[in-house]
C-alpha cells in the first residue's frame, strides 16, 4: 500500500466543499475495520483512506497549508499505513466512566504487548506495540496504542486462500478471544496485503 503525498490530499477550501461526502465514505469503510474484543478494547485497522481523513481533518482543523507543515502532518501519519505485509491498527481501551477508565488503565499495564493476531493453521501474531513512542509508564497505560502485526509470507497466501482469522487479548486484567474476525473485517484486512 502506498504511502500518502501532498498531492493526494484535497486543499483546504476543496476539502470544505467534500467534507461530508468524504466523511461519510471514510466512516462506512472504518466500520469494516473495526474488530471488539469485549466490551472495552477496540482495535481500529489503519489503512491509506483512514490516514488520508485523519490527515485532511488535522489540516482543516488546524488551518494548515504550507508544504513543509503538510509534509510534517504525513511524516507523523504514514508510518500508520501498512506496507503489503502487516496489517496496523489503533487500540482504543474505552470505559465510559473517567474514574473506572483511571482505575482500569492501572490494572492494564503493559496490555499493549498482549494482543495477538492467528490466521488459521499458524502460530499467534503479537501486536508491536507504539514504536514511535513509549505510552505506558510503570503504574498506568495508555487509552490509545498503535500497534503493528507483522504476517509471514505463509500467512499471507493462507489469508488470500480463504483461511479463518482469530484475535484476542491475554493479560492478566483483560482477556478476550474472537475465534472467528467477522468475514467483513477479514476480507477488509486481506485487502492490505500484497
Amino acid at each position: 500500500m502506498h504511502q500518502l503525498a501532498i498531492t493526494d490530499l484535497y486543499g483546504l477550501e476543496e476539502y470544505s466543499r467534500l467534507r461530508n461526502e468524504f466523511r461519510a465514505r471514510v466512516m462506512e469503510h472504518k466500520r469494516h475495520r473495526r474488530l471488539h474484543l469485549g466490551p472495552h478494547f477496540t482495535l481500529c485497522f489503519e489503512d491509506r483512506l483512514t490516514m488520508q481523513y485523519q490527515v485532511q481533518e488535522m489540516l482543516r482543523a488546524e488551518r494548515i497549508f504550507e508544504a513543509d507543515a503538510i509534509s510534517e502532518e504525513l511524516a507523523t501519519y504514514n508510518p500508520l499505513i501498512p506496507d503489503g505485509s502487516n496489517w496496523k491498527a489503533t487500540l482504543l481501551i474505552e470505559y465510559p466512566d473517567p474514574a473506572e477508565r483511571a482505575r482500569a488503565l492501572e490494572r492494564l499495564v503493559g496490555v499493549e504487548h498482549r494482543l495477538w493476531l492467528r490466521v488459521e493453521g499458524q502460530p499467534p501474531v503479537n501486536g508491536i506495540a507504539d514504536e514511535d513512542l513509549e505510552r505506558s509508564t510503570d503504574t498506568k497505560t495508555s487509552s490509545v496504542h498503535f500497534l503493528r502485526f507483522e504476517l509471514s509470507a505463509a500467512m499471507v497466501a493462507a489469508l488470500k486462500d480463504g483461511a479463518g482469522l482469530a484475535a484476542g487479548v491475554d493479560h492478566p486484567a483483560y482477556t478476550e478471544q474472537i475465534e472467528s474476525v467477522p468475514e467483513v473485517v477479514r476480507e477488509s484486512l486481506v485487502a492490505d496485503l500484497d
